[in-house]
């Protein structure tokens, strides 16, 4: 019996959608773009996506820290509208900015400062990004010196308290390799925080900066494990993974309550997917 009309045109589009479905995800690939399916059971990419699942679990944090702000993390804030943050950046050039994202949330400041373990000053690189300016020294050791400038040091625990923030906290820092530096400096937070959001590296891309198993043994002995990884980039040299994105959660928190991989009729849901 032969196939209606209806039935041809199906298959004909069918056959037509398989055959473009590789030249636009070519197309896309040579812009640097990719389209993807979310929610399907792969691995989140964006912060976006990381808080949204986190919220869905039950994160209800009282105030945001967000150290190493440059111009600021959008994202960050808006997944938390309304909320007071607390905002810590060395560079002049973005006060500004940390002014306008006070400015728009009561009960929020700023510190135009660099955070540390201990009150001071000390001296920062700062790079032609500013954003990629460290207090370690030279992003480029090899090229031409960074100019340095000398900057205050606070301690987040300090901000913290004299602000007088509500807990529970999520704490982002994102500091160009000085990461261990800042949560020194904010352990009585951390014992208030649900999740802490780091990037770190592969390599020691500033002289004396933390490398991931720097950061997870740190973490770790803290009360801390790794819970997510997101975005993140390779390098140009030689197109190894560079850095990543990490959020963290408390190791007695409800985020890790739960150690199993899914409900007996979860897994065989799953498994009868996979065709077994």
């Amino acid at each position: 019996m032969s196939a209606s009309p209806a039935d041809r045109a199906k298959a004909a589009a069918a056959e037509a959608k398989a055959r473009l479905r590789p030249v636009v995800k070519d197309v896309l690939a040579r812009a640097g773009l990719e389209v993807r399916r979310t929610g399907g059971g792969g691995p989140r990419r964006t912060l976006p996506e990381v808080l949204a699942h986190l919220q869905r679990l039950g994160l209800r944090p009282g105030a945001v820290v967000d150290v190493g702000v440059a111009r600021g993390t959008p994202d960050l804030y808006a997944a938390f509208p309304g909320l007071p943050v607390l905002l810590v950046e060395p560079l002049a050039e973005h006060e500004g900015d940390l002014k306008a994202i006070c400015a728009a949330r009561p009960g929020s400041a700023y510190a135009l400062a660099a955070a540390g373990p201990q009150p001071g000053k000390l001296e920062i690189a700062v790079h032609r990004v500013p954003a990629c300016s460290s207090v370690l020294g030279d992003r480029e050791p090899d090229g031409t010196p960074a100019p340095r400038r000398t900057v205050p040091v606070v301690r987040v625990d300090d901000l913290v308290a004299n602000h007088a923030l509500p807990g529970p906290f999520v704490v982002k820092v994102d500091v160009e390799g000085a990461e261990l530096q800042v949560l020194e400096g904010a352990r009585e937070t951390l014992a208030q925080t649900d999740v802490v959001l780091l990037e770190v590296s592969f390599f020691q891309l500033v002289p004396g900066g933390a490398e991931l198993a720097d950061v997870v043994a740190w973490m770790r002995a803290a009360g801390f494990s790794p819970y997510d990884v997101y975005q993140g980039h390779l390098r140009p040299l030689d197109g190894a993974l560079a850095q990543v994105d990490m959020a963290f959660v408390r190791d007695d928190g409800p985020f890790r309550a739960d150690h199993r991989y899914a409900t007996p009729a979860q897994a065989d849901a799953l498994y009868r997917r996979w065709g077994y």
